[in-house]
Formats: C-alpha cells, sequence, structure tokens
C-alpha cells in the first residue's frame, strides 16, 4: 500500500507495523498542514494554531526519519 517494498517480503509483523506507522505519520504531515492552512486563513489569534502544526510537522519529519533509518538498515 504505502510502500511496495514491504509488501514483496515475507507477510509478518514489521511490514505490518511499517505500514501503520508509515499511515501515521501520513496523517500527521496532513494535519500539520491543515493547522497551518487555517492559521494562515482565519482572523483571529491562532498562535495556538501555529504550534500545533509546527510541533506535528516537527514530529512526522522525526517518526519518518525514524522509519526510513530503520528500514534502510533493517534493523528489526
Amino acid at each position: 500500500m504505502v510502500i511496495s517494498i514491504v509488501k514483496g517480503q515475507p507477510s509478518d509483523m514489521v511490514g505490518y507495523v511499517i505500514d501503520k506507522a508509515l499511515a501515521i505519520d501520513s496523517l500527521l504531515f496532513t494535519i500539520s498542514a491543515l493547522l497551518s492552512f487555517l492559521s494562515i486563513r482565519l482572523e483571529r489569534s491562532t498562535i495556538g494554531l501555529e504550534r500545533w502544526a509546527e510541533v506535528l510537522f516537527i514530529i512526522g519529519l522525526v517518526s519518518m526519519t525514524a522509519i526510513a533509518v530503520i528500514f534502510s538498515f533493517e534493523i528489526v
């Protein structure tokens, strides 16, 4: 689904966890983008929205990097 390389390997828990982690990661980026968009569009104070967008974006970047490293170097 997300990474076709995982589907080509034997079915196990690692592929399942990687797929689910990447799905959650994509949700983090989507929510971050929506919050950022809303903070630009809304006319009232949106400091809280901006802060959450930044936090979710950083969490998404860190988790995507961790997933890529784990997958690339076959740590698990």
